[in-house]
């Protein structure tokens, strides 16, 4: 960013209200005042403010915005995901492809969406101002994020539907249930009878049984579309105010699920049979560094659980204070959730340790990832425990905590690009006229997924959505940023930010240039080519169930939309300017004047961009034109 510099005169100081005047002394193209054109003193025309908008929203704290980006990427897949990856991949030998890609991929992305949302004071469309030419990524971030809100809320009503039963004693899905016993009788030992917990969950939660496939989605589960309901409204009613109201409930949301981990973890090492869960959740087995397949599962796991690539931390960071040091939030909060990940399988792995000891089986045969975890596998643990009620609501407040965050994340991207794009709707009841739109919107579409046949929907929307469509978008946006933008330059925009830049963190940024320009791009295509191999190598199963070749079609044209808007949205780009293609393309890739005019929120007046502005204040127009100070 151009050195801004202001040269104020010596003299009394200017009166506060109204604005001093300030003049220019380089020409700028467009409707600017002109000093001469009207006697002094009098209001100088401002043609951009003819139709004022509300101003922009700003954090309370740093504390919500780091509360609020920590909930954001601690989600449902830090407990349901990472640890079962950890035991498939060679237990905690593991954790050494996931901390490369940590520091390879997961921390100079997540810094790329930081910096640039700060940089810009503005969404996933609007801060495209910098490069033209790639508007599409904005937009395609706008639609993953849908497409996960339509079916995230789901999970959360899932939670909500569990927490309810809880509040039973026998728990209806343990074996102490009366409908439960002709299941549980000579079950130990038998690893592979179905559980009463598995029957709970596929008969009565989501009646899968009734459903013969994609095509069949049968009823809506009216139980499930009520949680499903009471889901958006806690959104809607949380995020009223923006950030305001949602930067206040990630106090309890974003610590709540520390504190049950640690309670489990806790709980868990006092049982019988914990240590084997652990040593089957950490045991080495070195052989697996050698398998593409684990340095994969490390770069996706990384990818999505920071939700990178989602337009919601380039939202959120949209809110923060110009000078906010961004290398360190990026440390913090990324180091955070990989920290958390870890700690949670400890969680996880002590009670199912505990389940396999009392059936007497071993504990790969119980333990699974996704709803299969969260929604069968654990809650069949906690039912083994003595005050067993208790541990289960603790255990879905934690699911519900962790979802809610993630989602407050995914709306906020949404609303904040909608709000950038049109700033005439952040009037408070036309900004609470659209949340409501769209939670109402997000409901509606979202019974599919609560029909008989709505998990099949759910797989297929989750797997597809955010699968090779948001690699090859944050593909697109590394690149861009790297190629397009300048790499230098967005390097000097952090360095603008951070103003005091201490000498670590200049350190680091010469190592994220490099990550930005090479390594980073590289085990981007390296994912997406995996993706791709297991796309098309094995087929699409939830259960014993494989969908069919249009369900399938289906899935791919998500992934395809999604990408489609980067190269969409680049033509229109290039059609708006003139000369040749090579004069378009150049011109579609300069930023707009607008760019740096408007990440100078601290300066008063209108800032120029040109390498400097002298800034005369009041004094100077009661002397001579030329006097001593002339400049």
């Amino acid at each position: 960013m151009p050195c801004t510099v202001h040269l104020d005169t010596p003299g009394p100081p200017a009166p506060a209200t109204p604005p001093e005047p300030t003049v220019n002394i380089f020409h700028m193209e467009g409707p600017t005042a002109d000093p001469t054109s009207q006697p002094w003193p009098g209001p100088q025309p401002q043609p951009e403010l003819a139709a004022p908008s509300p101003p922009r929203e700003t954090w309370a704290s740093k504390y919500e915005f780091l509360l609020s980006c920590l909930g954001y990427c601690v989600g449902l897949g830090n407990v349901w995901r990472f640890p079962y990856l950890c035991y498939r991949n060679g237990g905690g030998v593991f954790l050494i492809p996931y901390f490369i890609m940590l520091l390879v991929t997961g921390l100079p992305l997540f810094l790329m969406e930081l910096s640039l949302g700060q940089y810009g004071a503005a969404g996933p469309i609007t801060v495209w101002k910098c490069c033209p030419l790639l508007k599409g990524i904005g937009v395609a971030m706008l639609i993953v994020s849908s497409l996960v809100s339509l079916y995230y809320n789901v999970i959360i009503a899932w939670a909500f539907y569990y927490l309810g039963s809880s509040f039973q004693s026998p728990l209806p899905w343990s074996c102490d249930a009366p409908r439960n016993a002709h299941l549980c009788q000579n079950a130990s030992g038998s690893a592979g009878r179905v559980s009463a917990s598995e029957v709970f969950w596929k008969e009565q939660v989501l009646g899968v049984t009734h459903s013969s496939g994609l095509g069949d989605p049968g009823p809506v589960q009216w139980p499930l579309a009520l949680c499903l309901l009471a889901a958006w409204i806690l959104v809607f009613l949380c995020m009223l105010k923006g950030i305001r109201s949602s930067g206040k409930v990630v106090y309890f949301t974003a610590t709540f699920p520390y504190l049950v981990i640690l309670i489990l973890i806790i709980r868990g090492a006092t049982l019988d049979g914990s240590l084997n869960g652990v040593r089957f959740y950490l045991s080495s087995d070195w052989s697996r560094l050698q398998s593409a397949q684990v340095w994969s599962d490390a770069a996706s796991q990384i990818f999505y659980s920071l939700g990178i690539g989602f337009g919601g931390l380039l939202s959120m960071a949209s809110y923060n204070k110009f000078d906010n040091n961004v290398i360190q939030d990026t440390l913090v909060i990324a180091i955070g959730n990989c920290c958390t990940s870890f700690f949670a399988g400890f969680a996880i792995f002590s009670v199912l340790g505990h389940m396999a000891w009392k059936k007497q089986v071993p504990v790969g045969s119980i333990a699974d990832s996704g709803p299969g975890l969260a929604f069968v596998a654990y809650p069949e643990a906690l039912s083994l425990l003595p005050g067993s009620p208790f541990w289960s609501i603790l255990f879905f407040l934690m699911l519900l905590t962790l979802g809610v965050d993630t989602l407050f994340g995914n709306i906020e991207g949404i609303t904040t690009a909608i709000l950038d794009e049109f700033p005439a709707l952040r009037d408070w009841r036309r900004k609470m006229a659209l949340l409501g739109a769209l939670c109402t919107s997000f409901f509606l579409l979202g019974l599919l997924l609560v029909t008989q046949g709505g998990i099949f929907w759910f797989t297929l929307i989750d797997t597809y959505s955010t699968g090779f469509g948001l690699i090859i978008v944050t593909l697109f946006m590394c690149l861009g940023i790297a190629f397009c933008y300048g790499v230098n330059q967005f390097c000097q925009d952090i360095v603008d930010m951070i103003c005091r830049c201490p000498p670590w963190c200049s350190h680091m940024l010469g190592y994220f240039k490099l990550c930005w320009v090479f390594f980073t791009p590289c085990l981007l295509l390296f994912t997406l080519i995996y993706t791709f191999l297991d796309m098309y190598g094995v087929p699409l199963r939830y259960g014993t169930y494989e969908y069919p070749a249009w369900g399938t079609s289906l899935g791919v044209c998500m992934g395809v939309l999604t990408c489609l808007q980067v190269p969409l949205w680049a033509t229109v780009a290039l059609c708006h300017e003139s000369g040749t293609l090579s004069d378009r393309f150049q011109k579609a890739t300069q930023p707009l004047r607008s760019w740096r005019t408007a990440t100078a929120r601290d300066v008063a007046g209108e800032v120029i961009d040109v390498p400097f502005t002298i800034t005369l204040t009041g004094s100077d127009f009661s002397g001579p034109p030329h006097g001593s100070n002339g400049v």
